[in-house]
């Protein structure tokens, strides 16, 4: 079976850029944040208990996942927010198992933002943790998002709380100075020096 690297790094770090240079490099990767809204909205099971534990106002009119109103009540309800993770973390990871299964390359890329609360880290081959500066990290999540810093910072304080690094991880820094390009190169080799 391929060996999964799992690529973390917490909001407005440049994750997906990291994902995007591999992609392009031919490299398959898992995008959880993506995946995990593609299965609230179409798995069975799953559309259940979210509409369980939050009402139905978690879903549309169009019966879509409502992104924007489940962030306004679980951010700023801790206890609620560990609950839909508590949901939404194992159907991921199940998913991710069945991907990486029928992946027909060597090494495969998970990028995740929460990789302990998860659970992620324990089946991952090396980890490589992208970051950037504070500021910035509010400045392109604001310019993606439209939400305010205030809103920014909060959710950047969120995650730090939940994410501790692991012992041996690979760091990316991707504040915008330094090239990324280069880092990369050198990560993959290492993961070959590594025999991963």
């Amino acid at each position: 079976m391929a060996k999964r690297v799992i690529i973390t790094g917490g909001i407005g770090t440049g994750k997906s850029v990291v994902s995007t240079m591999l992609k392009v490099m031919r490299y398959p990767v898992y995008d959880c944040d993506s995946m995990a809204l593609k299965l609230m909205n179409e798995d069975t099971a799953l559309v259940e208990q979210i509409t369980r534990l939050l009402g139905a106002q978690a879903y549309d009119r169009q019966r879509r996942y409502d992104r924007i109103w489940v962030a306004s009540k679980v951010f700023e309800q801790p206890v609620l927010l560990d609950r839909l993770n508590a949901l939404v973390h194992p159907a991921v990871a199940r998913d991710i198992d069945r991907w990486q299964q029928s992946a027909s390359a060597d090494i495969v890329f998970v990028e995740t933002a929460l990789m302990r609360q998860s659970g992620l880290h324990e089946h991952a081959d090396a980890i490589w943790r992208v970051t950037a500066p504070d500021t910035l990290r509010v400045l392109r999540v604001q310019r993606r998002s439209g939400l305010t810093a205030e809103q920014v910072g909060k959710r950047i304080e969120a995650q730090r709380l939940k994410e501790i690094p692991c012992q041996g991880e690979v760091v990316l820094n991707n504040d915008g100075i330094t090239p990324l390009m280069p880092q990369l190169i050198d990560a993959l080799a290492k993961l070959n020096q590594n025999n991963i």
